[in-house]
């Protein structure tokens, strides 16, 4: 008789130490979330440049402007992947879902190489300008993906690199999104090129870092 009642004491004493955990909010709310830190320093750009030179130049050269809208999709798909797969049990293959915005984004930036057949005399970027394209994508990825990280560590992501890589895209393309805004340049090749290491740099970087840093998670 005396072994039942321990049994059920200790039972009872283990459930009094456990303390309640705080369900997360859905994936979608969590991305809405991340997104409203992107359109604050959206809103910060367009309040010091204005906007009247990005629709100017929206306007004249419609592929900059599919290229930025396919960068914005790329980065609402790859955020809600990141914050999907923390969820246990959702598939690795919602890692495909950004595809078709980062086709879009790449297709309509190619043809920015063809600048000089398709719009004469537009003003390319010199190597040092398409630097100076490089430094902002990169410097604005840093916090957009140290933001995301820190709230996908409450989560429980089991696939720790592949979350890392929608990070990295998503902080990437919404980088180059923010960069519209003050991109006084036509794109060519050189800034094409600039453009892709940048993204490549912080995707390999969160790839490296940021499925170190989500593996705690897991313990």
């Amino acid at each position: 008789m005396s072994e039942p009642r321990l049994t059920e004491s200790l039972i009872e004493s283990l459930g009094d130490q456990l303390t309640p955990v705080r369900r997360l909010l859905p994936p979608w709310l969590r991305t809405a979330g991340w997104l409203l830190a992107v359109a604050a320093i959206a809103a910060g750009l367009l309040w010091h440049f204005g906007a009247a030179h990005m629709i100017r130049r929206w306007s004249m050269e419609p592929d900059i402007a599919m290229a930025g809208i396919g960068a914005i999709v790329t980065a609402v798909c790859a955020a809600w992947v990141a914050f999907t797969l923390g969820v246990p049990g959702r598939s690795a293959r919602w890692a495909w879902l950004p595809l078709p915005g980062l086709l879009l984004w790449v297709g309509a930036s190619g043809l920015g190489c063809l600048r000089d057949w398709i719009l004469p005399g537009a003003p390319v970027a010199s190597v040092h300008q398409a630097g100076d394209c490089l430094m902002f994508i990169i410097s604005f990825s840093i916090p957009l993906s140290a933001l995301l990280i820190w709230l996908l560590r409450q989560a429980c992501p089991l696939r720790p690199v592949l979350t890392a890589v929608m990070i990295g895209l998503a902080s990437a393309a919404s980088s180059a999104a923010l960069l519209e805004i003050c991109h006084g340049f036509a794109v060519a090749a050189t800034d094409l090129l600039t453009h892709a290491i940048a993204v490549l740099v912080v995707v390999l970087a969160n790839a490296l870092m940021g499925g170190r840093l989500l593996q705690p998670a897991l313990r």
